[in-house]
C-alpha cells in the first residue's frame, strides 16, 4: 500500500501549475459579478426578506437582476420555491413545452431525474409524453463526440427544444464545455433559427469565464445548493434566459396570470445574494479539489475522469473503484470527515427520480448542497463514485485522505 503522506506530499507539488492555470477565470468572474452588484445598485434594504405573497418585493426584483447581468440574459427568475435544480428544469420543460411539440436531446440519455419527467421508462402520468410532448434522443458516438450528422437530420423536423446538459451527470462522457457549446448552438440556429436551446447548466456556473447564455443559449435553469448559491443559500433554484421563456416558467411556478410578481423572500434574501457574490471564488475552491482529487487517486492507481489536466466546465469528478463495496468505502471516508452528521454511515437506498439505488455522503449544513462538499453514485457498473463540492480546499483534502484511506482496505 502506498504511504498517503507521501502521495499527498507529491501532488501538492504537482498540483501548483494547474491551480496557477485557472487563477484568472476566477478573477474575470468576480469582476463579473461585483460589476453586476454596482451596476444594480445593490444596497441594504434590498437584503430583507417579504412574507405573505411577496408583493413589490425589491430585494427580490434586484436579486433577478443581479442574475440576469451576470448570465447577460434578457430575465431571470431566481426564488426559494424553486426547490431544485430538477425543479427549475421541469419548470422550464412543462412551461414551454405543449402537445405535439418534440423535445430533442444530443448527448444520449438526460440525467437520471429527468427520465419520469419526460417518460422515458414510461408515460407516466404527469410526464411530458403522458400530455403529448414527443422526444427524440440522440446518442453520443463511440469516442463520446456530438454525432452531428444525426443532429443535421433531425433538425430537418420542426424541433421545439434542444436540451442541453453542461455536466457529465452520473456519465463518464465528457462534459460539454462553453466552446463546443457555442459550435452547438450556432449549428442548431443555422439549420432553425427558432428552435429554443435550454441548458442544464447545474454544476457548471462560474468554472469557465463565459456562461451558456452568451455561447447562443436561449434559457438555462440550476440550483442554488450548488454553485451559484455559494455555500450559503439554504434552498432555491433560478432560471435565466430570454423574457418570454422565463415568464413561461414563472407561470408554471405559480399560475398564468401570477407568474413573477409573487414569491416571499423570507429569511434568505441576505443569503442569496452573498452566496452569489462568494460563489466565484467558492466554485474554484471546488474546482481546485476536484484537480487535487483527480491527481491524488491517479497516483494511487484508480481510474479518475476527467484527468487531472483536462480542461474543466463542471466541478464533478468521478472515480472509477470497480466495486460496490469501495464506494461504499469512499462515502464512509467522505462521510466521516465532514462536519454534520459524521458519525452516520451512508448506505445504498432508493431515491426520488432515480431508477437505481444510490448512496450519498453528505455531511452538509445544507441538505443535499453539493458545492459544500458531497460524494454519491447510483450503485451500478462501473461502480464510479462522483464527488463535487468543497468550500475550502484543506478541508475538501482532508476528506478525500480519509475517503483513500477507507477505500484502499478494499
Amino acid at each position: 500500500m502506498k504511504d498517503l503522506a507521501l502521495v499527498t506530499e507529491d501532488v501538492n507539488r504537482k498540483v501548483v501549475e494547474i491551480y496557477r492555470s485557472i487563477e484568472p477565470i476566477e478573477l474575470s468572474n468576480h469582476k463579473k459579478v461585483i460589476n453586476a452588484f454596482r451596476e444594480s445598485k445593490v444596497s441594504a434594504f434590498h437584503l430583507g426578506g417579504s412574507t405573505g405573497y411577496g408583493y413589490d418585493d425589491a430585494g427580490r426584483e434586484k436579486l433577478e437582476e443581479v442574475f440576469s447581468r451576470v448570465f447577460q440574459t434578457e430575465d431571470a427568475l431566481v426564488r426559494g420555491q424553486i426547490v431544485s435544480g430538477t425543479h427549475a428544469i421541469a419548470l422550464c420543460l412543462y412551461g414551454i413545452l405543449k402537445n405535439g411539440d418534440l423535445l430533442l436531446t444530443v448527448q444520449g440519455k438526460p440525467y437520471d431525474t429527468l427520465e419520469k419527467i419526460i417518460g422515458y421508462r414510461s408515460s407516466n402520468e404527469g410526464s411530458l409524453a403522458s400530455m403529448g410532448v414527443r422526444c427524440r434522443q440522440i446518442d453520443l458516438l463511440d469516442d463520446g463526440t456530438l454525432d452531428w450528422e444525426r443532429i443535421d437530420r433531425e433538425l430537418r423536423q420542426p424541433v421545439k427544444m434542444v436540451l442541453i446538459q453542461r455536466s457529465c451527470g452520473y456519465s463518464l462522457r465528457p462534459s460539454l464545455n462553453m466552446a463546443e457549446l457555442s459550435k452547438l448552438c450556432s449549428f442548431i440556429k443555422a439549420r432553425q433559427s427558432d428552435t429554443i436551446i435550454f441548458v442544464d447548466n447545474c454544476y457548471g456556473e462560474f468554472v469557465e469565464e463565459s456562461e451558456p447564455p452568451e455561447n447562443g443559449a436561449d434559457i438555462i435553469a440550476g440550483s442554488l445548493i450548488k454553485n451559484p448559491g455559494g455555500g450559503l443559500a439554504p434552498t432555491g433554484g433560478y432560471v435565466a434566459g430570454k423574457k418570454k421563456l422565463v415568464e413561461m416558467a414563472a407561470n408554471r411556478l405559480t399560475a398564468p396570470g401570477i407568474g413573477a410578481e409573487v414569491g416571499p423572500t423570507l429569511g434568505w434574501q441576505r443569503l442569496f445574494f452573498q452566496g452569489f457574490y462568494l460563489a466565484p471564488h467558492l466554485v474554484m475552491e471546488a474546482l481546485r479539489g476536484a484537480i487535487w482529487a483527480a491527481m491524488f487517486f491517479e497516483e494511487l492507481g484508480f481510474e479518475v475522469f476527467p484527468l487531472p489536466n483536462d480542461m474543466r466546465t463542471d466541478i464533478v469528478q468521478a472515480v472509477i473503484l470497480k466495486t460496490p463495496e469501495r464506494m461504499e468505502a469512499f462515502c464512509r471516508g467522505i462521510q466521516g470527515a465532514s462536519p454534520v452528521d459524521n458519525h452516520v454511515t451512508p448506505v445504498p437506498s432508493p431515491l426520488p427520480g432515480y431508477e437505481h439505488q444510490v448512496i450519498m455522503a453528505a455531511g452538509t449544513f445544507v441538505q443535499g448542497a453539493s458545492l459544500e462538499f458531497t460524494a454519491d453514485a447510483p450503485v451500478r457498473e462501473p461502480y464510479t463514485v462522483y464527488f463535487q463540492g468543497g468550500l475550502s480546499h484543506a478541508y475538501t483534502k482532508i476528506g478525500l485522505i480519509e475517503a483513500a484511506r477507507e477505500v484502499l482496505r478494499w
